[in-house]
């Protein structure tokens, strides 16, 4: 577990660890490791670990299927606490998820922005729609598949940025590890639920 620690991100890139407090009014750090923690063999989840190394999130996952057959994702606290449930529709050529809060009300739908352009690209619409812009109130810019991606908000702001884990100043990490960053003021349960269905959407790349 030693790899599996927050570190910071400047504008030059990845630097030394660095423990951050996620209340704090700054750029929270979190690391994302694409595995399940309970460490069964053959699971596809996540494990997201906060500023001071605790787990904070996770997705246990024990399906590798299709999405037609897999079902629903839930999102979880660090205790197994449900907090979001992420729904593929099945029959859809953008490759259309939606994320639903522990009442079942629906929150936001995120999809490829076109079924002709890379599936690395991803756009969100919060709801309820009705009287909504066509404009998307979410983004992403950059390559998930290669952890080099950030999250923008409707104002072009960024919201979030994902990039690959260091060890040290030598050594970066496979891509099952990767960090995160979120700005302050932003719902970060929001934030983990889009890392997880950009893993779906972009599954396709990774493969």
């Amino acid at each position: 577990m030693s790899r599996i620690h927050p570190t910071v991100i400047s504008n030059g890139g990845i630097e030394e660890e660095q423990q951050i407090p996620c209340a704090a009014a700054a750029a929270s750090a979190w690391t994302v490791w694409k595995k399940s923690s309970m460490a069964f063999h053959g699971t596809d989840g996540f494990s997201i670990y906060d500023g001071k190394g605790n787990l904070a999130f996770r997705v246990e996952n024990y399906s590798r299927k299709h999405k037609c057959f897999a079902g629903e994702l839930l999102l979880m606290d660090g205790a197994g606490n449900a907090l979001m449930a992420l729904k593929p529709q099945i029959l859809s050529l953008h490759n259309r998820w939606s994320g639903f809060s522990a009442n079942k009300t629906q929150v936001f739908s995120m999809r490829r922005p076109s079924i002709f352009q890379s599936c690395d690209g991803a756009e969100v619409f919060m709801e309820p729609a009705k009287g909504r812009s066509p404009a998307p109130d979410f983004q992403t810019e950059g390559c998930f598949s290669r952890r080099d991606c950030k999250i923008l908000g409707a104002d072009g702001c960024e919201v979030a940025r994902m990039g690959r884990k260091k060890a040290n100043k030598s050594i970066t990490l496979g891509d099952d590890v990767f960090s995160l960053v979120i700005q302050p003021n932003v719902d970060v349960e929001l934030v983990m639920a889009f890392v997880v269905i950009m893993d779906r959407i972009c599954r396709r790349s990774r493969s």
